[in-house]
């Protein structure tokens, strides 16, 4: 035990022990019901970690710690979330360099030691290289910030969502799912992002606010009269396929059934009814295209029309002019489009339109919902594409009913956030589309043969075998064809496409449990115990998860969810990399100390946004500092050699009794509230009564623990109960201060403190838990006088008469020697009374 307890280097020192002793391995030799598996969220390796994330998986750790110490054997691995988009723009910029899959590998490629403007291109195989070097770099630097932060997980049992691991568990999954009929490709309208020039799925998109016009536009009835529609995409007009009207808006029922002409390019389009269309927006009468929605994308499905599309992948109009448009002075018009952006395609239509004198008035401005991928800068666009798509019940009803039946077997924590899984389900359009046209991903494990001409056959796709994989279709060759027939006129092309990194996320627990690796291993550990998360991802990680585990194990991946809210800015902002407002926590770390800065995360509830608060983090130094100068206050005393930590009936005198029985209720309260998974409470009860331990019961029974009464046997039930609280307290802080109560627990104790039992201790049948209060009350009176009176804690009392009714006053009388040792009182007079007690202070 020091001299000088200090919290510096104890991160450094308990980290290599327990790395050292094996403290958190896990023990695969433990049955499913001794175990408890968590579904640890993979983070994303694209830069650095931010505050957020250690106020989440603090929360995690808290509760992996409590559940080891109930004696249950945690599993509790660490993933890397390293595929998908955040990795291959982070290399894009870091490298200088973008993919372009037509050109060779090249095995003596390095990158510019300082990337320029304009981006190298590379092969697609040189750019995944690259995202590997990356990535581990990234890796080593989260585990080292995890390792500091304490997190108590099994380093022996990591794992990539880009590995040759996570690779055959997505590509077997997606087999599976191909087979049983629930994945499927299709031709169809398709949410894109043009910077990306990929697809995106609806769990992706978020609606931000941006400035647009209303345009009012002239069509023409077949009687000549004037059509006046108002729309904020006029670029689109080349793209129009109908107008629509609702069917009881009178204004235009002569209409349906006929065709109108679009103003430029002179198309004839038909007029329909549907009861989408509102009568009091604009004219009432709207302008359905291909595609500027998802309500053109709806229209266009149930009303069964053409497809004019005009935009390609990159977002520019196409070259030539879409069908329909045949008359000279149209194809004229679109001539000035063409390889346009959306933008420019505006201006120039809008001037075209105001030359025409087909533009009513002037643009109109207004602020409207645009909708963009979640990590994109431009908004989205909707182009035909073939793609794969997962069922997910957003086309069926049945399905769909099911996942909601999932969604209530699951235990919430906190409860109200089922809310928001059942919202989502119950608001999917459409299937889950999990293609995407990347590079660094998981490949679809498929090639289709070509016909004579070398068209692809897509509807006799050839998959592989399961034991083959992973396979990556650009470079492995499909059983019967050789390389030579790659791209080949009666030969095969594999599928271009990777697949979402939710698709392989979504597996977390089958990749981290060994499904179809290591059966031993996945038969104690799934469906997993816990699955910690942040609510925004509900409808994305936690739903696709339930999706794969109800279609491959007819069962919910994990038995409890427990949500995480966000960390708010001083103005109550979201911190999020992309708002540019985050704090990094290696700075945090070393200034207050790891176990000061998961103090502040444990005190965030369950599912509440929480605000970055330093003051926090200096209240939980303060906490850790405390706890190492009361221990060697305790220990110093011989309180360690008693072996009473949890001997009730070592202790004897009334005020002891009361500690240890009102302890067992604190001890019973915290049990109780990490049950819940309501670490912040259980960690208000324990601070609230260490406080109070400290401040108020170790300076009453002091003198007495000293045996400076000459008590010998009041000294030796003081240092019985000093030292039974002191082993409780330190068990019940050792989730969320784990480096302060290791330290502690080494001067006295064998073994780790993280692996010793959580504390249950009885309470003593004959103690009366009052005695606390009223000790504490009187000792504060005094205090607070001597603070008045501003002369020293330890200046004399002359005396102190204590008024109240006869039950109370005898309350006195077994705490009467603390109480005068502690407040240096010369004596205690009583006073006979009506109700509590009341005391006035007389000092010498």
């Amino acid at each position: 035990m020091p001299d000088k307890p200090t919290l510096d280097g104890l991160e450094a020192k308990w980290s290599r022990v327990w790395d050292e002793t094996g403290v958190y391995r896990f023990d695969r030799t433990r049955t499913r019901d001794e175990v408890y598996s968590i579904d640890t969220p993979p983070p994303t390796v694209s830069g650095s970690l931010h505050v957020g994330h250690v106020f989440s998986y603090t929360h995690t750790d808290a509760v992996a710690r409590y559940r080891r110490m109930c004696g249950r054997e945690v599993f509790y691995p660490m993933g890397w979330d390293d595929n998908g988009l955040p990795t291959e723009r982070r290399v894009q910029n870091h490298f200088g360099v973008r993919c372009d899959p037509a050109l060779p590998y090249d095995p003596d490629f390095v990158p510019p030691a300082q990337p320029a403007k304009r981006q190298i291109p590379v092969s697609r195989r040189n750019f995944i290289e690259l995202c590997e070097e990356l990535t581990r770099q990234d890796e080593r630097a989260f585990e080292e910030l995890w390792r500091l932060l304490g997190l108590s997980v099994d380093w022996s049992m990591t794992y990539q969502t880009i590995d040759a691991v996570s690779r055959t568990a997505s590509q077997r999954a997606f087999l599976r799912n191909l087979a049983r009929g629930e994945a499927y490709p299709a031709e169809a309208p398709t949410l894109w992002d043009v910077t990306f020039r990929t697809a995106v799925a609806q769990a992706e998109l978020e609606d931000r606010e941006r400035p647009g016009a209303y345009h009012r536009l002239t069509f023409r009835a077949p009687t000549g009269d004037a059509l006046e529609i108002a729309t904020t995409r006029p670029e689109l007009l080349p793209a129009c396929v109908a107008l629509v009207a609702h069917p009881d808006d009178t204004r235009y029922t002569h209409l349906f059934g006929s065709c109108a002409r679009t103003p430029l390019f002179g198309v004839a389009v038909p007029v329909y009814a549907h009861p989408l269309a509102d009568p009091e927006k604009g004219s009432g009468l709207a302008m359905v295209c291909t595609f500027g929605d998802t309500t053109d994308v709806t229209w266009w499905r149930e009303l069964r029309l053409e497809t004019r599309p005009v935009l390609d992948w990159d977002g520019r109009f196409r070259s030539e002019p879409p069908a329909g448009i045949e008359r000279p002075e149209g194809i004229e018009a679109y001539a000035r489009l063409a390889g346009a952006t959306v933008f420019t395609a505006r201006e120039r239509i809008v001037a075209m339109l105001r030359e025409s004198g087909d533009l009513v008035g002037e643009p109109e401005p207004i602020t409207h919902a645009v909708k963009f991928y979640e990590k994109g800068d431009k908004p989205l666009e909707i182009v035909t594409t073939r793609q794969w798509y997962l069922r997910n019940g957003g086309r069926d009803a049945d399905l769909r009913g099911r996942l909601l039946a999932r969604g209530a077997e699951l235990a919430w924590h906190p409860a109200h956030m089922k809310v928001r899984y059942d919202n989502w389900v119950d608001g999917l359009n459409g299937d889950w589309l999990i293609s995407r046209q990347r590079f660094f991903g998981v490949p679809v494990p498929l090639w289709y043969p070509l016909d004579e001409a070398g068209l692809p056959l897509h509807d006799k796709p050839l998959s592989p075998a399961e034991a083959d994989l992973p396979i990556d279709p650009y470079t492995d060759v499909p059983p019967g064809y050789t390389e030579q027939q790659r791209g080949e006129p009666g030969g095969f092309v594999g599928d271009p496409d990777v697949m979402d990194t939710w698709a392989t996320s979504s597996l977390t627990p089958q990749i981290a449990g060994g499904w179809c690796r290591d059966e031993d291993l996945f038969a104690r550990v799934f469906p997993m115990d816990l699955r910690p998360q942040a609510h925004e991802i509900i409808r994305t990680w936690l739903f696709s998860s339930v999706v794969r585990a109800d279609a491959e194990h007819d069962s919910l991946p994990f038995a409890h969810a427990a949500i995480s809210g966000w960390i708010l800015d001083p103005d109550r902002k979201k911190m999020s990399k992309s708002k540019g407002n985050v704090v990094t926590p290696v700075d945090l770390l070393a200034q207050h100390g790891s176990d000061a800065v998961r103090y502040w995360a444990a005190n965030g509830r369950p599912g509440v946004d929480t605000a970055f608060d330093v003051g926090q983090m200096k209240v939980g130094r303060r906490l850790a500092i405390k706890l190492l100068n009361v221990s060697r206050f305790v220990l110093s005393i011989g309180a360690a050699s008693t072996g009473a930590a949890e001997a009730p009936e070592a202790v004897t005198e009334p005020l002891d009794l009361a500690l240890l029985a009102e302890l067992a209720e604190v001890a019973r309260a915290a049990g109780e509230a990490f049950e819940d998974y309501d670490y912040a409470r259980a960690l208000e009860r324990t601070e609230r009564f260490f406080w109070y331990f400290c401040d108020d019961y170790v300076e009453l029974v002091k003198a007495r623990a000293y045996g400076e009464a000459g008590d010998e046997a009041g000294a030796a039930s003081a240092r019985a109960a000093l030292a039974g609280a002191l082993s409780v307290l330190t068990r019940l802080l050792a989730p969320v201060l784990p480096f302060a109560t290791e330290e502690v627990w080494s001067w006295w104790q064998e073994g780790s403190v993280h692996r010793a039992a959580w504390p249950a201790p009885a309470a003593p049948p004959a103690a009366d838990r009052a005695l606390l209060g009223v000790a504490s009350g009187l000792i504060a009176e005094v205090r607070r006088a001597k603070s008045a009176a501003q002369v020293s804690m330890r200046a004399e009392v002359a005396a102190l008469t204590v008024t109240g009714d006869a039950d109370a006053l005898a309350r006195l009388t077994p705490i009467e020697t603390d109480l005068r040792a502690a407040g240096h009182i010369a004596r205690i007079d009583r006073v006979p009374g009506s109700g509590p007690l009341t005391a006035e202070v007389v000092l010498e």
